[in-house]
Parts: structure tokens; C-alpha cells; sequence
């Protein structure tokens, strides 16, 4: 695994707990639309569970998995910082913290640290290549 591929793990852990957050919202949502017959015919006992309980076991369900991501992107966060310490360089450190841990734009990078864009890209390259990707 190269270092850009290490570092660029915990943006792409981040995005999957962003889309699983926004599929709790959207399953919250059926949930309050679902609504209750009533009758006064008899119901079939093997008929399946009512889409309120299937809503609400999957945003349950969703959740849990929620929190074990997010358990998994603070584990990986703390390894990380670890690795981008271990580079002598403050001003390298300081983009790879922007860029892998705050998941800033190059664009902001370069305005945060007062360089042009194309200074970024190649202090971007020379700090990847002090970075010591754990085994």
C-alpha cells in the first residue's frame, strides 16, 4: 500500500459513514409515513412483520453499524497522526494534517499555508515520500 493509499483510507471510511448517516435520515423518513390499518377482519398469523418494524430494525441496524465505523475512522485517525508525526518536516506534517485528517481542498491548503497551488502539489509529492506507511 503506497502512502497516498494509506492516508486516503480514512476520507473514504469518512464518505461511507456520511451515506449510511443519510440512509438513517431516509429510512426515518419512511418510517414516519408508514401508517397503521385497521379492520375488523381477521389477519393471517404468517403474515410478515409491518414496514414500520422493517424501518425501524434497519435504522437500528444502520446505527450500529454507524457507530463501528466511526469507532474504526477515530482507531485509524490516531494511527495516522502517529505516522504524519513521524515525518521532520513541520511544514509537510501540516499539509498531510489539512489534507488526510481535515479533508481540505487543495485549494484551502494552499490559502491556509500561503502557497501557490502548484507549490502544494509538490510539497504534497515530497511529503508523501517521508511518510512511513505502517505494515
Amino acid at each position: 500500500m503506497t502512502a497516498k493509499e494509506y492516508l486516503g483510507q480514512a476520507y473514504r471510511l469518512d464518505q461511507r459513514i456520511n451515506s449510511k448517516i443519510e440512509q438513517v435520515a431516509s429510512l426515518n423518513d419512511l418510517a414516519h409515513k408508514c401508517t397503521l390499518t385497521l379492520t375488523g377482519m381477521p389477519r393471517n398469523p404468517n403474515r410478515a412483520t409491518s414496514r414500520m418494524e422493517d424501518a425501524i430494525e434497519k435504522i437500528v441496524d444502520l446505527q450500529a453499524e454507524i457507530n463501528r465505523d466511526i469507532d474504526r475512522l477515530v482507531d485509524l485517525k490516531r494511527e495516522m497522526v502517529k505516522v504524519i508525526k513521524a515525518v521532520d518536516n513541520l511544514e509537510y506534517q501540516t499539509l498531510l494534517e489539512k489534507r488526510y485528517l481535515c479533508f481540505k481542498q487543495w485549494e484551502e491548503i494552499a490559502v491556509d499555508m500561503g502557497y501557490g497551488i502548484d507549490n502544494i502539489f509538490k510539497m504534497h509529492k515530497k511529503a508523501l515520500d517521508c511518510v512511513s506507511v505502517p505494515a
